[in-house]
């Protein structure tokens, strides 16, 4: 399965779970990511079972893993397992990959992230343009994840801060 970009129109809907970690991976943070994902999803399994699984870095900053559940389902320990190996990562790097309190968004073609309160607090106080699109990183479907992943502020998640 991939899931790089192309123009084919995929059939499968696959289970989406995205990584967003705080701030840009450095070349050699990235290298050691995949090496390690790829790694990881060459023997990841539930209940003995193979997972049929990819993942790629989106934007230098998020990680999308997928898994194509129609082969076979990830169990709470297949995903558990996920869980650690992204934690591992996250400690390696300190890239704040499960602070949900968090904003990510794109303002004048540059991803910035921020503590949610100083991105609501931003938005209050006009710091932060009401022209931005945010990241939404709840989407657990590739379908969800194409089309919705980077919406205008007032049609996100995040347009319930602005009046």
């Amino acid at each position: 399965m991939k899931i790089e970009e192309s123009n084919i129109t995929e059939t499968n809907d696959y289970r989406v779970i995205i990584y967003p970690a705080s701030r840009p991976f450095t070349p050699k943070e990235s290298k050691i990511i995949t090496e390690k994902l790829y790694d990881f999803l060459a023997t990841w399994a539930a209940h003995g079972k193979p997972l049929s699984s990819s993942f790629k870095i989106e934007k230098n900053q998020f990680i999308v893993v997928c898994v194509d559940e129609e082969k076979e389902a990830a169990s709470g320990c297949s995903i558990d397992s996920l869980g650690g190996v992204m934690r591992e990562l996250d400690q390696e790097f300190s890239l704040g990959l499960f602070d949900r309190m968090k904003a990510s968004f794109v303002e004048n073609g540059e991803i910035k992230t921020m503590k949610l309160q100083d991105f609501r607090k931003g938005l209050k106080e006009g710091a932060i343009s009401t022209q931005i699109e945010v990241f939404d990183f709840s989407k657990n479907t590739y379908i969800a994840f194409l089309s919705d992943f980077l919406l205008p502020l007032n049609k996100s998640w995040a347009g319930a801060y602005i009046s």
